[in-house]
């Protein structure tokens, strides 16, 4: 039976698995369009040391979500979800298919999934977490969570430190545990259907021999200088 939904195509994996090499063969061969499933990458200036397609790949690669942002601001899961539709509702009324193609496993479940309605960030609540945090460290900020929401912290790891603050901070803003909002919302999934394709290389150690040579290859292309151009530029 033919699915009325239009498709996309998802290629996921491991840093160094192939993934980019997957999807350009692709759209050698298909009426796709790419689309970065990368939490790094959409970053601007942040080029070598997140492993993004070169200028020339990107002229005839094309990859929406990437260079989005500066470096001192922030993207979540939330926007990159409604980012990512956007681009592929684009692509499909242009008559071609989408291609998500990345790393970032939670942009992948988010966009699949969908996400709860939770309570807007507070950046006052959220600093004073972290002050707090910076005091006592993270294992105590866990247990704090822990008396306002045992559910929520005994899924997160006791140095989770960037879900431990937004469950504390959903808590102590809406008077709620994070739990109860997750237990009330119903997200709604993307009207797709998606061929899921996740490359998983059998022998670990050559993934291993991989990344050790991209790292390397990295130095050689000058990622110390990325960093200290980053460093000096936007104060990180």
């Amino acid at each position: 039976m033919i699915s009325p939904l239009p498709p996309a195509i998802l290629i996921m994996g491991p840093t160094a698995s192939g993934k980019t090499a997957a999807a350009m063969a692709l759209a050698d061969r298909l009426p796709v369009e790419l689309i970065s499933v990368d939490s790094a990458q959409v970053f601007v200036d942040m080029n070598i040391g997140t492993a993004k397609p070169d200028p020339e790949t990107l002229l005839r690669y094309p990859h929406r979500l990437i260079d989005l942002i500066s470096p001192e601001e922030s993207y979540s899961a939330a926007r990159f979800r409604a980012d990512a539709l956007s681009a592929m509702a684009q692509i499909t009324a242009a008559g071609r298919v989408p291609v998500l193609v990345g790393g970032t496993m939670l942009y992948f479940l988010a966009l699949l999934n969908g996400l709860a309605e939770l309570p807007q960030a507070d950046a006052t609540l959220r600093a004073q977490l972290d002050a707090e945090a910076a005091r006592l460290g993270w294992p105590a900020m866990h247990g704090k969570l822990a008396e306002l929401d045992p559910s929520t912290a005994a899924r997160l790891k006791p140095n989770d430190s960037q879900r431990i603050q937004r469950a504390l901070e959903v808590c102590l803003a809406s008077g709620r545990p994070m739990s109860a909002w997750l237990a009330e919302s119903t997200p709604t999934k993307p009207p797709y259907t998606f061929l899921q394709i996740a490359l998983l290389p059998s022998d670990r150690s050559v993934l291993h021999r991989r990344i050790e040579r991209r790292f390397d290859e990295m130095l050689l292309a000058g990622l110390d200088e990325e960093v200290a151009a980053l460093r000096q530029k936007y104060r990180l």
